[in-house]
């Protein structure tokens, strides 16, 4: 027993086993309210004004519960007495929050779309969209249609994909990082 004391400061080692039954013990139980602290109305009283709301009386505080002789770091844990006084409502206005000066992005500057472009565009869309009008109406499936649907989105994925890496003309300007 003292060469435990000794290992832990000369604190005498927590009894678990009396911890648990306080724990047990105090289970569904509210804790008490802090020093100053407004007690919350019951639900009764909540539609009533606040000078006709008489506050219950505060319960006797509980017996010393285990563990109430904790101590804490400097810095962490319990500081002093809080004021618990309810915060009023700032007088502003919300015209005046639009008034201030907020980040408006700019519209994205698009380049101008080619006819290539265009096509190939087309063909990606309406190439499955061809052959999803032909299942729906029920269209004898010919050698045409078909062709036509899968290889129009092939080719105009294809035609997309090898106009992407020509796009990159600058090669004095990484494109990367942000310009100051």
């Amino acid at each position: 027993m003292a060469e435990h004391e000794e290992q832990s400061g000369g604190v005498p080692p927590l009894d678990e086993e009396a911890a648990w039954a306080a724990i047990v013990a105090g289970y569904g139980q509210e804790p008490p309210d802090p020093p100053g602290a407004r007690p919350f109305k019951p639900i009764e009283n909540l539609l009533l004004p606040e000078e006709d709301v008489k506050p219950e009386p505060p319960a006797a505080p509980p017996a010393a519960a285990l563990g109430s002789s904790v101590v804490f770091a400097p810095g962490v844990g319990l500081s002093g007495p809080r004021d618990h006084s309810p915060v009023e409502p700032k007088d502003e206005d919300p015209a005046d929050r639009a008034e201030e000066g907020h980040f408006v992005p700019p519209e994205p500057e698009l380049p101008p779309a080619d006819a290539t472009s265009k096509f190939a565009w087309l063909a990606v869309v309406g190439g499955p969209v061809l052959l999803l009008l032909a299942v729906v109406l029920q269209w004898e499936m010919t050698w045409w249609l078909t062709t036509l649907g899968i290889g129009g989105f092939l080719g105009g994925f294809a035609t997309l994909v090898a106009r992407m890496s020509q796009g990159d003309d600058d090669e004095d300007d990484p494109g990367r990082g942000a310009v100051v």
